[in-house]
């Protein structure tokens, strides 16, 4: 069974603005939340998929896992940063984290189970060992991304959004439900938010069925928000660890072109 991850407050949107990706069997559709004409306009204009985007605390949960702000739908679309949209290959959001080189700390709040904790440790050891300019430590106090429980209910593994003012997003929202799953696989849901923290977007943003299976989906063209990562493929990339759903017992460290993705940005 595969799941969807919720990680521009960047949103996950699993692993859940710009600031956030909860993946549910490909099939089932997220509850009808009767958004009107105008707040789907406004999360396509982004970039984002409306169709099953609903309504949480403080802003919407698009793509599974990405959380949207009410701030980030009413910011201007910044066309000059906008390159090329992405079709199926690594892409980033216009907003990354800036003042490199730089270190992101990185709290796992206290009550959360041990194996979200060892997995966060997993996940760092990931991205530390790409030699980016970027780097993350793990901390007990402060943070500049806090990872937390999500709230009962939860319609997702995980969720988180894109960085704003240069600075990562500030939090992943993880869904003790599924803190049972996997070690490989949880450490590739805490990489994932994290990705969407410091401001990619998934991978199979074009056609999510890679990832989710069930009937292409093509998410839109934003003319925002979804810029191609020179040197990364222009066709499926299957083990990516942007993909957008994801199922227990699967580990998606970083594959060649995710490599190239993060060496690109940072």
């Amino acid at each position: 069974m595969k799941k969807r991850f919720l990680t521009l407050a960047a949103l996950a949107l699993l692993f859940a603005g710009l600031n956030s990706c909860s993946k549910n069997d490909p099939v089932a559709a997220v509850a009808e939340q009767g958004l009107s004409t105008e707040l789907k306009a406004k999360i396509t204009s982004l970039g984002f998929d409306a169709d099953e985007a609903y309504p949480v605390e403080g802003g919407y949960i698009v793509e599974g896992d990405i959380f949207l702000s009410d701030e980030d739908l009413n910011k201007p679309i910044d066309l000059v940063r906008s390159l090329l949209i992405a079709e199926e290959e690594q892409y980033h959001t216009t907003n990354l984290v800036e003042n490199l080189p730089r270190n992101i700390t990185v709290r796992v709040v206290s009550t959360l189970p041990q194996s979200i904790h060892t997995a966060t440790d997993n996940a760092i050891a990931r991205y530390n060992a790409e030699g980016l300019q970027i780097t993350f430590s793990k901390v007990t106090s402060g943070g500049d991304i806090v990872i937390k429980k999500a709230p009962n209910g939860a319609q997702y593994i995980a969720s988180a959004g894109f960085p704003s003012g240069g600075d990562p997003y500030n939090q992943v929202l993880f869904n003790t439900k599924y803190s049972n799953w996997n070690a490989n696989t949880l450490t590739s849901i805490l990489a994932h938010e994290i990705g969407h923290c410091i401001g990619f977007r998934h991978t199979d943003y074009m056609n999510r069925s890679y990832s989710c299976g069930g009937a292409p989906v093509n998410e839109g063209d934003g003319g925002v928000g979804a810029i191609h990562i020179p040197g990364t493929p222009t066709g499926p990339d299957a083990a990516s660890w942007m993909l957008a759903c994801i199922g227990n017992g699967t580990n998606r460290p970083f594959n060649a072109n995710d490599k190239v993705a993060l060496g690109f940005l940072y």
